[in-house]
């Protein structure tokens, strides 16, 4: 016979959103009850942030040692043992682990359920022989990859992030299906660590991106020998002795581009399947379940946070949606999501960062705007390093209101963070063009951009005529 759980706040999925909630709730006195089905931590603990930017660390360091000759230093072609990259992206797991794992969150309070839901009803859903009825329910279900529907596809077995990191060996010749984020950012990790790749993409690669700042990137990508096929059309794909074959179109003509392995990257859907959702009165559309601006589905009861509610797919995201769900759920407060200073980075070398407006959104939004450049060819520390590749680029009013920010540099995603701050701060320009910064450092690459804003004005005719009246006076 079925269990009956009574509870406050029931959170179904453990990854970094739903974890969020049902720590913080726990914390402020609400009972909790977790379930989850596989494993804790979710994508981005198992197969996304952590094992990637593992990847990426062991590729950079690989990097390093090639480049090595630009200090002086002889340039080495580093041995990559596979096996210990792999290993490396373990630990890195195995070490956060704890946090997620199902003894922290019962020593919280929380009561974990390792179970598939399903709604039952508005108020109640069941999971193995447990029925769960609470006053409040977080769909923090997440999103999985896409593998398109292309001939010859299914045959190749392609790999996701799921899978990736589970190869063991570097691959021969990768072919990465798919120009975003994800896409280029194991396009580059895997090329540093000794594959060949192919990006096929439709369109440009990182096309929500400044394409200033994206360019930055896609030379650097094609300097290192990753070979990126934009604007084109896959056909179909066919099995070779040696591995396979893409077959694409390229301005009317076709080409094949050999590979041995095979990288899905071409988007994610959220996962709602088996959730029975509707029997609970929550709809949902193709992007995932439909939320008002409090993350609210249909069903008031019910809230649905991160991937699965069809907004930004990041994982700062999902943790920011939890917040909301907690003002909402716990202290009735009428909290609503604002994106105004979301930030996003793609962990490229160098990194390419944003927060807020691009200047094609504030282009087409019809914003008065001025923009503001600072290269880190002008940046000490980055000639220091002998790497100046890149620039801060800035969206303000005319009044020097902050809209948006994007860098393009190494360390981007930690130099951004200053424009967040002002951005949601709603500071003006004049508190970042005032500050006092370490020197030398990448971030002083902010107070300079931001001082451009006065440069026109403060050496201008009327201040210099001023300075002059001044200076007669005794």
């Amino acid at each position: 016979m079925a269990e009956t759980i009574r509870t406050d706040i029931c959170v179904i999925g453990g990854g970094s959103g739903g974890l969020t909630v049902a720590a913080g709730a726990s914390q402020m006195g609400a009972s909790v009850v977790l379930i989850e089905s596989g494993t804790m931590g979710g994508d981005c603990l198992n197969y996304g942030c952590v094992p990637s930017k593992a990847l990426i660390a062991a590729a950079h360091a690989a990097e390093a040692a090639r480049q090595a000759g630009r200090f002086g230093i002889g340039p080495n072609e580093p041995e990559i043992d596979a096996a210990g990259v792999f290993a490396h992206v373990r630990r890195a797991i195995e070490a956060i682990a704890p946090n997620d794992s199902v003894e922290r969150f019962e020593a919280l309070g929380v009561r974990v359920i390792r179970e598939r839901a399903r709604f039952v009803a508005g108020d109640m859903v069941a999971a193995g022989d447990f029925r769960v009825h609470a006053k409040r329910f977080v769909v923090a279900t997440g999103s999985a990859p896409v593998v398109p529907d292309l001939p010859g596809l299914d045959a190749l077995a392609p790999l996701t992030n799921e899978t990736v990191f589970e190869l063991g060996a570097i691959p021969g010749r990768l072919v990465v299906l798919g120009g975003g984020p994800i896409g280029i950012e194991m396009s580059q990790a895997f090329r540093r660590l000794g594959a060949g790749v192919d990006v096929l993409d439709r369109g440009p690669v990182l096309p929500r991106d400044d394409p200033e700042m994206v360019d930055v990137v896609r030379r650097r990508l094609r300097a290192e020998g990753v070979n990126l096929h934009e604007g084109v059309v896959v056909s179909r794909f066919e099995k070779t002795d040696g591995g396979f074959d893409a077959v694409i179109e390229r301005n009317g003509a076709e080409e094949r581009i050999a590979g041995t392995h095979l990288l899905a990257a071409a988007g994610r859907r959220p996962v709602t399947e088996g959730l029975d959702l509707a029997k609970a009165g929550i709809e949902t559309g193709p992007r995932g379940i439909a939320v008002d601006a409090r993350l609210r589905t249909t069903n008031r009861r019910v809230f649905a946070i991160g991937d699965v509610a069809g907004g930004p797919q990041f994982t700062h995201v999902a943790g920011y949606h939890a917040g909301v769900v907690i003002r909402n759920a716990l202290f009735r407060l009428p909290a609503k999501v604002d994106y105004s200073a979301l930030p996003w980075v793609t962990y490229t070398d160098p990194e390419l960062a944003n927060v807020g407006m691009t200047e094609a959104a504030a282009r087409e939004k019809g914003i008065a705007f001025n923009v503001l450049r600072w290269g880190f060819s002008e940046n000490d520390r980055a000639q220091a390093e002998d790497d100046i590749d890149g620039f801060t680029k800035v969206i303000v009013t005319p009044k020097g209101r902050v809209l948006g920010a994007g860098v393009v540099g190494a360390h981007a995603g930690e130099t951004v963070q200053s424009w967040i701050v002002a951005i949601a701060g709603g500071l003006g320009i004049g508190r970042l063009a005032g500050a006092v910064v370490p020197y030398p450092t990448r971030g002083e690459i902010v107070k300079r951009a931001a001082g451009s804003f006065y440069t026109a004005k403060l050496f201008g005719d009327r201040t210099r005529s001023l300075v002059r009246l001044l200076l007669k006076l005794p």
